[in-house]
C-alpha cells in the first residue's frame, strides 16, 4: 500500500478564460457566476487550503496530490505542483498546523511544514495505518473535527454485505495516541461530511446501494447527534426500505436513524458543505451544498449537478438546486466531487471527470440580467 512518493513536478496551468461546456450551459439561479478557477489538475477531488494560499488538491484514480500556487500573487493560480504521485486513491486530504494530511486507503500520511518546501521534493511521514486496505470504497474524506481529532469514514468493501467493524462507519483518530472512536456505524460509503457551524454536529452523505432498481434505494444525508448511532446499512435504506437480503436484527428494530433528506437514487452524493460566507443571499446562507457526482448505473443518469439543503430551524426545510445543465442529453459536462470555501465568499467546486476547479460566486448586480 505503501507506493514510492514523487515530487516538485511543475506545470502550467489554465485557468478562467478558456470557454467550456459545463460553464456555457451551466443553468444559475439570477446573480450567480461560475467559471474555470483551475484547468489541467488531473482527477480533481478533495481540496485544503494552506495557510500560505497554497491550495492543495487530492485525486482518487490518478493517484496524485497537487498543490496549486498563485506565484503572481494575483487571485489567480498558474502552476500546479505534482506533490507526490502513485499513491492509492488518495481522495481525501487536510490541512492543519502547517502540515498537509492524505488519506491514501489504508494510510494517513503527513507532510510538515509543507508549504516552505514545496520545491524541496519533502517526503511524508505515516501518522497511521491501522484502516484497511480494501480498494472497494476505499477512498476517503477527511477532515478535523472540531475536538482536533481526525475523521475518517470507511466504507463497506461491497456493494451490499455485513462485515465487522470498522467497516461501513466514519471514524475520529486521535493521531497522537492512535486511539480511534466509532462516530457512526451502519454507513455504506460516505465521501463527504462537515460539521455545524453553530453546534459542530456531524452531517454526512452516503451512497445508496445498487442493483435495487432505477428509482431505490434513496441517496442520504446524514445527521449524527449521537455517538455510536447505527444509519441502517446493510439492513434498512433511505428510511423506506428493509434490504431483501439482510433483514433487520431484531436488536436493531427501531434503533437506527434515518436520514434527514432522501436524495434521488443513483445520484451519488459526495461533498457537502455549510456555506458560512456572506456573498451568496439567503437562502443559501448556511445551506448544506451537495455535490451529486451522478450515476454510473442507471437507465437515464441523473445528478450531475450541486443542489443544497435549506434550514429554517427545523432540521431540514427544503432541497433546492444550485447549479443544473451539467448533463447534456446522457453526456456528462461535469461530476463535482467536494467544495472549498474561497477567502471571498466564493465557492470552489471540484471536477473529478474532467479535470477542473469551477468557482461559484454570486454577483447581485448581474441578478435578472
Amino acid at each position: 500500500m505503501k507506493k514510492g512518493i514523487l515530487t516538485a513536478l511543475l506545470a502550467t496551468v489554465s485557468v478562467g478564460a478558456a470557454a467550456v461546456p459545463a460553464v456555457e450551459q451551466a443553468v444559475l439561479p439570477p446573480g450567480f457566476e461560475l467559471e474555470v478557477y483551475v484547468d489541467g489538475v488531473e482527477n480533481a477531488r478533495q481540496m485544503a487550503w494552506g495557510d500560505k494560499g497554497t491550495l492543495f488538491v487530492g485525486s482518487r484514480r490518478a493517484g496524485k496530490v497537487h498543490a496549486i500556487i498563485d506565484s503572481n500573487q494575483d487571485g489567480h493560480p498558474d502552476k500546479v505542483t505534482v506533490l507526490a504521485e502513485d499513491l492509492t486513491l488518495p481522495s481525501g486530504l487536510a490541512f492543519k498546523d502547517g502540515a498537509l494530511y492524505v488519506a491514501a486507503v489504508s494510510t494517513i500520511y503527513r507532510w510538515s511544514d509543507i508549504e516552505a518546501k514545496l520545491a524541496d521534493k519533502p517526503k511524508p511521514e505515516v501518522v497511521y495505518d491501522q484502516l484497511p486496505e480494501d480498494i472497494h470504497h476505499g477512498w476517503k474524506y477527511i477532515d478535523f473535527a472540531p475536538d482536533g481529532r481526525l475523521v475518517v469514514p470507511v466504507g463497506a468493501p461491497c456493494n451490499i454485505c455485513d462485515r465487522e467493524l470498522p467497516y461501513a462507519t466514519i471514524l475520529a483518530l486521535d493521531l497522537e495516541t492512535g486511539e480511534r472512536e466509532v462516530l457512526a456505524k451502519g454507513v455504506r460509503n460516505s465521501v463527504g461530511f462537515d460539521f455545524h457551524p453553530q453546534s459542530g454536529e456531524l452531517y454526512f452523505s452516503d451512497n445508496g446501494r445498487d442493483h435495487m432498481g432505477d428509482d431505490m434505494p434513496p441517496c442520504e444525508i446524514n445527521h449524527l447527534t449521537e455517538v455510536g448511532s447505527h444509519f441502517g446499512y446493510p439492513y434498512w435504506h433511505g428510511g423506506v426500505i428493509e434490504d431483501p437480503e439482510y433483514p433487520i436484527p431484531a436488536s436493531l428494530k427501531g434503533k437506527m436513524v434515518d436520514p434527514i433528506a432522501q436524495l434521488q437514487a443513483h445520484v451519488a452524493p459526495l461533498g457537502v458543505h455549510f456555506y458560512r460566507g456572506e456573498q451568496f443571499p439567503a437562502p443559501w446562507r448556511g445551506a448544506l451544498l451537495i455535490a451529486e457526482h451522478g450515476s454510473w448505473n442507471r437507465s437515464s443518469k441523473v445528478g450531475y449537478r450541486i443542489s443544497a439543503l435549506t434550514f429554517d430551524g427545523s432540521d431540514n426545510s427544503g432541497y433546492t438546486v444550485l447549479v443544473d445543465g451539467w448533463l447534456d442529453g446522457e453526456e456528462a459536462l461535469a461530476r463535482p466531487v467536494a467544495f472549498l470555501p474561497h477567502p471571498d465568499g466564493s465557492i470552489l467546486i471540484s471536477d473529478d471527470d474532467k479535470g477542473r476547479i469551477y468557482r461559484l460566486s454570486y454577483n447581485g448586480d448581474n441578478a435578472g440580467k
